[in-house]
């Protein structure tokens, strides 16, 4: 059975479905993460998904993504939890900033989840289950950042490989047939 080469926009494409399926992400975007308009974005946590290179092997290519999870912090008299008034030394309870971070953060090993055990891309389009479609492997270092512009926005970012399988064939490329070598 011959492989059906998956693009770029096959790649993307999912990853915003991924995101778009999550109930806790309410917004999806792709680029690079200083194109981002806050000031016109109403939803938030945002997934956005950062392209960063692609890789080749034998009969795969490996897209590497950045992806932020990230949502606003949010300021309140008192944003103190249960388990944070049990802490007497809390410093900062006027900020939801732990609040945003537990919750991205979650979200990217769900994200990563996905991903890895392929289930969810199974599901649908797909009459093998076990066939992983877009796949990724490793461990991941996810990193936590926090940006202020108009409001403080935080979370978490880490860089993704999504494999796919590619068979490279040379009999469907569009170029004239005349011979190249000199």
């Amino acid at each position: 059975m011959p492989i059906s080469n998956k693009t770029y926009n096959n790649v993307i494409n999912t990853l915003c479905r991924l995101g778009e399926y999550h109930d806790q992400i309410s917004t999806v975007s792709v680029g690079d993460i200083f194109d981002i308009n806050l000031e016109k974005m109403e939803k938030l946590p945002l997934l956005h998904i950062n392209p960063v290179s692609v890789a080749t092997g034998d009969s795969e290519l490996i897209y590497s993504f950045q992806i932020f999870i990230c949502d606003l912090v949010s300021e309140k008299n008192d944003w103190q939890t249960e388990q944070q008034s049990d802490l007497t030394k809390l410093v900062n309870t006027k900020s939801n900033e732990q609040e945003v971070w537990n919750q991205t953060l979650e979200i990217c090993t769900d994200f990563i989840s996905m991903l890895r055990h392929s289930e969810q891309q199974s599901l649908a389009g797909t009459n093998d289950i076990n066939q992983a479609i877009y796949f990724t492997q490793d461990q991941f270092t996810i990193e936590p950042f926090s940006e202020r512009f108009d409001n403080l926005l935080c979370g978490w970012v880490f860089t993704i490989g999504v494999k796919v399988m590619n068979d490279f064939d040379a009999c469907v490329i569009p170029v004239t047939s005349a011979g190249a070598g000199y």
